[in-house]
């Protein structure tokens, strides 16, 4: 199991959406780097820490 930091910015997705869906898509994503591990390395059962930026 792989632990992520995970950023958003709060108008964007907010973590009030993420309780109300539980599991989503991460589209959008314009980091090339992170979009990379996200698409490579992160597997189902992996933990995540979410926070928002600008808050």
């Amino acid at each position: 199991m792989r632990y992520w930091l995970m950023k958003s910015e709060p108008e964007a997705y907010g973590i009030d959406d993420l309780a109300r869906d539980g599991v989503t898509a991460w589209w959008g994503v314009r980091n090339y780097q992170a979009r990379n591990f996200m698409r490579d390395q992160m597997s189902v059962g992996d933990r995540g820490f979410f926070y928002h930026s600008n808050c």
